[in-house]
């Protein structure tokens, strides 16, 4: 199992917010049944990486086909190979490091 973050800018659309094109990915990313968290400046998904990166394909080229003149897409992925990982214990092991 691998985490992507992933944030989208839609360029040259009639208006500054974006909250817009977050809606129309995260629609995606729920029919493809994956599971996913929303931060104020990106979302980040669980899946395997053939998943992922369909994933990342369909959102980059939904915001396309919904208007925007340009689309700037940043991705960062996290996958080990050594043991499983997943969202909430990544997020776990760094709330235990804080107590």
């Amino acid at each position: 199992m691998a985490l992507m973050e992933i944030s989208l800018i839609p360029v040259g659309t009639q208006s500054p917010s974006f909250s817009s094109s977050v809606v129309n990915a995260v629609r995606l990313i729920e029919e493809k049944g994956l599971k996913y968290q929303i931060t104020p400046t990106a979302t980040i998904i669980e899946g395997d990486i053939n998943q992922l990166m369909d994933t990342a394909k369909a959102i980059h080229q939904n915001a396309i086909t919904n208007g925007a003149h340009r689309i700037v897409t940043n991705i960062s992925i996290d996958e080990r190979m050594d043991k499983p990982i997943s969202m909430e214990q990544q997020v776990e092991i760094i709330e235990q490091s804080l107590q």
